[in-house]
């Protein structure tokens, strides 16, 4: 628990004062976001220094870091000295260094070319691609169970197409933490939430061995808590009114560690419900695309779904903070399905 604890406090603690040295570097620089030109009320937000995902990554790898640094032990006394590093933890950070690469390059592309689009679709994919080659083969080093899994493996086994899936995990998580970086505090308030459910999963994982095949799940407990507090001390700073936005850095990064947590704790599908209003805002977009191409006619008045509450009148804060909510009643929801599975193996449901 300990490390857990350190690796929360070191996160908080370099994010929070951390940010607003980016704040002031960036502004300085003129690095700042470029707003839609179709996405009315939200103007002002034009030149709001972007990026700042670099700093709560950063914030989490360091507090992780340092929770592996062990200064005392009952049986030793004071000694300095390094726990090991799991292959899960190892894993993880690779996912979410090489996903904030990719939305750091998107991110630079944007400001370069003084416009919201950035790397084209087929070399972002290409990249995209590569980190989860990379990952499954490292997850397969490590041993990680291959079959398709809800809050354990479901027998359903990919084999070779775990690729694929580790593809669908990483770019399904990013997208829909980046679709939801549209409002100030949405979606780091969101990733806080499901964050910190990953780290009570990770390590009830670890203190019940004999029920579950999890990678490394204390060290997956670690880089998360370290995430959850980086990202909560970011987020003092990304309330609304935002002095700064995560960028496609922050929110790919994000996303990558969702995924990496998801395949490593076996709970792949689960993430769809603890991370229910990313997957509402992947499906609005796709639905909108869908229905225009089909029919002529939107089902919204814009998607991602967060800007159809704007346009009929919900005022920003309202919006992010039932949006919250709801992130909150898909973690309770999750987290009891976990724990009913627990329960079940115990024999007392």
């Amino acid at each position: 628990m300990i490390p857990l604890l350190i690796g929360v406090a070191v996160g908080l603690a370099a994010s929070i004062f951390g940010t607003p040295y980016a704040i002031r570097f960036l502004r300085r620089r003129g690095i700042g976001q470029f707003i839609q030109e179709d996405i009315k009320g939200h103007a002002h937000k034009q030149g709001t220094p972007t990026m700042g995902g670099v700093v709560f990554v950063l914030a989490a790898i360091f507090g992780w870091l340092l929770a592996h640094v062990r200064i005392w032990s009952p049986g030793t006394g004071f000694s300095l000295e390094m726990r090991p590093f799991g292959a899960g933890g190892l894993l993880v950070v690779f996912a979410l260094v090489g996903m904030a690469l990719v939305g750091f390059a998107d991110d630079w592309a944007k400001y370069k070319k003084k416009r919201s689009l950035g790397l084209s679709k087929s070399v972002k994919f290409g990249m995209q691609l590569a980190i989860a080659a990379l990952f499954a083969w490292g997850a397969s080093l490590a041993g990680v169970v291959t079959e398709i899994s809800f809050v354990r493996p479901l027998g359903i086994d990919l084999g070779p197409f775990f690729v694929i899936w580790v593809l669908v995990m990483l770019t399904g998580a990013a997208n829909g933490v980046n679709l939801a970086d549209g409002m100030d505090g949405l979606a780091a308030g969101s990733s806080v939430l499901v964050v910190a459910s990953y780290t009570v999963i990770a390590f009830w994982q670890f203190r019940n061995p004999d029920f579950y095949s999890g990678v490394d799940p204390l060290d997956l407990a670690i880089i998360s808590a370290s995430m959850f507090g980086a990202i909560l001390g970011f987020l003092w700073w990304n309330a609304p009114p935002a002095k700064i936005f995560m960028g496609d850095v922050g929110s790919q990064g994000i996303g990558g560690l969702l995924a990496a947590l998801a395949l490593l704790t076996n709970t792949h599908l689960l993430l769809a419900v603890l991370g229910a209003i990313y997957v509402a805002e992947v499906l609005s977009v796709i639905l909108q695309v869908a229905s225009f191409r089909l029919t002529g006619k939107r089902i919204f008045r814009m998607s991602p779904l967060h800007f159809h509450f704007d346009l009929v009148g919900w005022p920003e804060t309202t919006v992010v903070i039932r949006f919250w909510i709801l992130t909150g009643i898909g973690v309770a929801l999750g987290l009891g399905f976990f724990y009913g599975d627990f329960l079940r193996l115990e024999g007392i449901l």
